[in-house]
């Protein structure tokens, strides 16, 4: 799998985020996206999501030699935000059951083996609206990090996460993420430490 970014920009009414961003992100890879805060490091991960328009330039999906249009690649893409909210309602065994079934785990993953991994066992049967923030982003990284997808991309991981929680997500990230397209968000290097490849927003202002 590759994403391609060529001369690409986008703008909310006169004010450019960024642009001329010409870039290749290749499976097997991990790249950093930095920048202080406000500058566009959120909204260039959701145009690498396939969910946001660019203002100009273009965004190239790719596999196998062959494309896939920005509006068919939402099943081989997962994203952990801290815009992105889980269903409150639903206890941790009830979200993980719902969301394995628009966006299938990893292989010989489900919903136990998963909750075992993020140390929740003991709220598994819980509403969520009772976790903790910490709580709450192990399940956001789970929904993320486990689905069987090509492209995870991940906005400030360890947002809420106490010193326990981001040795979970960097075990989590040498298990699962090293075969993918891998991109993370943030401007603390804890979350990005492992990336081999940085790209600075601040290059890509008008």
């Amino acid at each position: 799998m590759k994403v391609s970014l060529t001369d690409a920009g986008k703008r909310y009414n006169r004010d450019w985020i960024f642009r001329h961003v010409t870039y290749e992100f290749e499976a097997g890879k991990s790249y950093a996206i930095t920048g202080p805060n406000g500058s566009g490091k959120s909204t260039l991960l959701q145009a690498l999501s396939g969910g946001m328009l660019l203002s100009e330039g273009s965004i190239r999906f790719g596999e196998d030699s062959r494309d896939i249009p920005a509006e068919a690649i939402f099943p081989q893409v997962s994203i952990c935000a801290p815009y992105l909210e889980v269903i409150e309602e639903m206890t941790l065994r009830e979200l993980l059951d719902f969301h394995g079934r628009f966006k299938p785990y990893l292989p010989g993953l489900g919903p136990g083996d998963i909750i075992a991994r993020l140390g929740l066992e003991h709220a598994a049967e819980k509403q969520i609206r009772y976790y903790s923030s910490g709580m709450r982003q192990r399940v956001k990284l789970a929904q993320a990090i486990f689905s069987d997808t090509r492209i995870l991309l991940l906005d400030e991981p360890c947002t809420n996460l106490d010193a326990p929680g981001i040795e979970l997500y960097h075990r989590l990230i040498d298990d699962f993420g090293r075969d993918r397209v891998l991109i993370v968000s943030s401007n603390d290097e804890v979350e990005y430490r492992f990336c081999q490849h940085r790209i600075s927003l601040t290059d890509y202002k008008r």
